[in-house]
């Protein structure tokens, strides 16, 4: 089994940061919010995002699966009593020549073989669809 580790500390009322190998991201923990980062909704948004580009550039190679880019846009929608996502809605955008029956199989892929999208998807509603980039 893989383990992950994230070092998160609060820095003052209006700012958190966690660390993770070399890399540092603000958190946006103010109360008011921030512009410049990014709250917990955010990136629960963003890890299900980058766990999608990733299952993208795992699977492409082994479907030979020609691709120029990807985009993904989402919308969680929250909850308030109990708070919680109460569901989260993607669009998967590729920029591909591959046809419907090749783009389907590379969201199933995506679909199948996610670590964050398949256990965000046990704790909520995670659904969407896959489009070719016009």
């Amino acid at each position: 089994m893989l383990e992950y580790h994230v070092n998160a500390r609060r820095i003052d009322a209006h700012e958190s940061v966690a660390d993770c190998k070399d890399a540092t991201v603000v958190l946006d923990t103010d109360v008011s919010g921030r512009r410049d980062a990014f709250n917990p909704a955010e990136l629960l948004l963003a890890a299900v995002a980058a766990c999608m580009i990733k299952g993208i550039e795992r699977v492409t190679p082994m479907l030979k699966f020609d691709l120029r880019g990807v985009d993904v846009r989402l919308t969680g929608v929250r909850q308030d009593s109990p708070p919680m996502m109460a569901s989260i809605e993607y669009e998967l955008i590729v920029d591909t020549d591959e046809d419907d029956r090749r783009l389907e199989l590379l969201h199933q892929n995506v679909r199948k073989y996610g670590t964050i999208s398949n256990t965000v998807a046990a704790a909520t509603k995670l659904h969407g669809v896959i489009r070719r980039k016009t």
